[in-house]
């Protein structure tokens, strides 16, 4: 505090960056922030976010959680994985946003229980480590999503199923029927996809579109099930938008997700040329099921963005055909119709059957 001096690392950190708090110190607070910012990784980050909870630092924890999203696998095998404690573990392996294969995240989870089974001196077996993992964090790994050779020679190996569970999985497998009761066949968001692009305009107009504290509103039905990952909106060159989004199941008056933030417009890929504009991407895919409708409303604050013009009703994307449709309270709303207005693309990828 007197020399302006300190020595930082991933063990004392957070509890420093608590202390710089408390004590209300602007440059040690910065110090830590700026420490947080340049070294966390997916090597340390099971170090840092234990300590991150206990000291309820909300904005540390959400920017781990980002990271062992986008780097789940290199983050489940970094040291500080296996010495995490069981809540932590549970609440991970439950994400739908993870970026890992389920025979990997089986293999971690597998390591994380043999580790709990040494420091009690307890020699490893399959109903050993299903009782140490419980029933809740078995069923939240998503067993079906394996293929089958991946099931056989990782999972069978280990002796965690009983032998009914065994021949339901190998029925699902084999069969095609549904997934053994309590387990999911859901994949998560977070692994990759191949994500496809709806474009809903013949052509775009120079920036012209006005906002004045109003929603752009449009609706729109698929004929297959697909994930929705995200949505295009125009924008103007080296711009910035604060956008509030919405998607809702019109028939059954649900919010299906909200997503508000600031983005700067870049130039995107059109069929008919690029655009400026930018990606609002949502935090977990949303599930969007065949024939039912859906709306899309948007508040837009900005300076004046391009727009689409000579809108198609119907847009046959990569198998999937889109139907697009005028909200009936369009008066009320910015101008966003069928035939013009904002939400040149829709980002979705197709469920596996």
């Amino acid at each position: 505090m007197y020399s302006d001096e300190v020595n930082l690392n991933e063990s004392n950190v957070m509890g420093v960056l608590y202390l710089a708090k408390k004590y209300m110190v602007p440059s040690l607070i910065e110090k830590c922030t700026k420490y947080l910012q340049e070294n966390l990784d997916p090597s340390n980050v099971f170090n840092i976010l234990p300590t991150a909870e206990k000291y309820e630092e909300k904005n540390q924890v959400d920017r781990c959680w980002k990271v062992i999203d986008k780097q789940t696998e290199a983050a489940v095998k970094s040291d500080g994985f296996v010495t995490i404690e069981r809540p932590l573990l549970e609440a991970l392996v439950a994400r739908d946003t993870l970026s890992i294969k389920e025979v990997d995240l089986f293999q971690a989870v597998d390591n994380w229980a043999t580790k709990q089974c040494e420091k009690q001196g307890l020699t490893v077996n399959g109903e050993l480590e299903r009782r140490v993992l419980g029933e809740n964090l078995i069923k939240a790994i998503r067993f079906p999503l394996m293929k089958q050779e991946e099931f056989a020679a990782v999972v069978l190996q280990k002796k965690i199923f009983t032998l009914d569970e065994v021949t339901s999985f190998f029925q699902f497998f084999s069969l095609k029927s549904s997934p053994p009761l309590g387990f999911s066949d859901t994949r998560r968001s977070g692994v990759s996809h191949d994500v496809y692009r709806c474009s809903r305009f013949e052509s775009i107009n120079e920036p012209c579109w006005t906002y004045s504290g109003v929603k752009d509103v449009i609706i729109f039905a698929v004929d297959k099930d697909i994930m929705l990952r995200g949505i295009c909106l125009f924008g103007s060159s080296n711009n910035a938008y604060t956008v509030i989004l919405e998607v809702k199941d019109i028939g059954n008056n649900l919010t299906l997700v909200s997503k508000s933030d600031t983005f700067l417009s870049k130039l995107l890929q059109h069929n008919s040329g690029n655009y400026y504009g930018f990606e609002l991407l949502f935090d977990s895919a949303v599930n969007v099921k065949k024939n039912i409708t859906y709306q899309i409303e948007a508040l837009v604050a900005g300076p004046p963005s391009s727009s689409g013009c000579g809108g198609f009703a119907t847009v046959l994307s990569s198998g999937v055909t889109f139907k697009f449709s005028s909200c009936s309270l369009s008066r009320s709303s910015n101008g966003t119709s069928q035939t013009s207005g904002q939400f040149p693309q829709f980002l979705f990828y197709v469920k596996e059957s």
